[in-house]
């Protein structure tokens, strides 16, 4: 291969061959969005191609482009010189990683992605590539996930033990993916009690729930009864909901987060809750190493994340790596992700 299929510019990672950008940085004429989180999701594209059970999701996040492409996962479709297909990330509703077939080769992109089980989205799904570009928002050794049942599990001792103590429970998760992942979970779990939620959460829950996925009932907290105090409730609420003056509804409530962050204790401590779980819409670091080789690529990119702990380990293993960073022209708080 001479010319690299992808190369990074001011609208991110770009594709000349196909004429197309995909998670576009800013608008551009033409692009392939992997899923709805902020941080790959912007509005301003002309035409979009997305997966078909990512729509209802996006379409809350961005609004309907001009010319909207839902595919199916598998199915390919013509771009310029190259033939590009979407295919299960099981990241979160919705997400897709993208390969992209050309005379230059095939070249498979990530977006987000994790192997974990989810019941709210489809599992991702491996194919062979010549180059595997790869998210690598946990690359460290030392982000190893639990079970998700092992999780759940603490999450339900966490909120007998509010209970018990008549205390709100309030988790803290990201609002769209985690929260519904949550509530997926604790449906599995048995949980039949309705659960209240913050209003950002509500109709990205409904979309979910309108798509057949089993969760729990819910009700936003703000129709609560006047005096109501929750005691022994379980509440979810986005991160941006600590410290503000829609917290006041819940006196001596316990606070819990559920991230991949949690893994690093003092990140807990320093974030000021009383609890922290270790679930993660990401790979953790086995599942990075082994989703490299299971895409059986000759060279590996990492983008999204500090990915040079992950470059030396596949060099050594005589791997070709490297890194690229696609976020230079964001603002540090706009780099990250929103779903970690």
């Amino acid at each position: 291969m001479s010319d690299p299929l992808l190369v990074p510019d001011a609208g991110g990672l770009y594709c000349r061959a196909g004429d197309f950008w995909i998670d576009p940085l800013r608008p551009v004429p033409r692009s392939v969005i992997t899923h709805a989180h902020a941080d790959h999701a912007r509005s301003g594209a002309a035409e979009v191609f997305t997966a078909r059970e990512g729509l209802p999701v996006l379409t809350h996040r961005i609004g309907e482009p001009d010319d909207l492409i839902g595919l199916d996962y598998g199915q390919g479709v013509d771009l310029g010189e190259t033939r590009m297909t979407l295919f299960p990330a099981g990241h979160i509703l919705g997400s897709a990683t993208v390969r992209i077939e050309s005379e230059q080769g095939t070249w498979g992109v990530s977006g987000d992605f994790k192997r974990a089980t989810d019941p709210t989205c489809a599992p991702f799904q491996a194919y062979p590539c010549d180059v595997w570009v790869s998210e690598c928002t946990f690359g460290l050794p030392v982000y190893r996930w639990p079970s998700p049942e092992e999780v759940v599990a603490e999450i339900m001792d966490w909120w007998a033990d509010c209970r018990a103590q008549e205390r709100p429970a309030v988790l803290f998760c990201y609002a769209l993916g985690k929260a519904q992942r949550v509530l997926a979970e604790l449906a599995r779990a048995g949980v039949e009690e309705a659960i209240w939620l913050h209003g950002a959460m509500i109709p990205l829950t409904e979309c979910y729930r309108n798509q057949g996925i089993a969760l729990p009932p819910t009700r936003p907290a703000t129709e609560a009864e006047k005096g109501e105090k929750f005691r022994g409730q379980l509440v979810l609420a986005p991160p941006s909901a600590a410290g503000s003056p829609w917290m006041r509804r819940f006196p001596k409530h316990s606070a819990g987060f559920v991230s991949g962050w949690m893994r690093i204790r003092g990140n807990r401590r320093r974030r000021g809750y009383d609890r922290g779980f270790v679930m993660s819409d990401h790979a953790d670091w086995p599942d990075l190493v082994r989703t490299c080789a299971d895409m059986q690529a000759n060279k590996v990119i990492t983008i999204h994340g500090n990915g040079e702990s992950l470059v030396r380990h596949l060099g050594d293993q005589g791997l070709e790596a490297e890194s690229w960073n696609l976020r230079q022209t964001l603002r540090p708080n706009d780099a990250g992700s929103d779903s970690a």
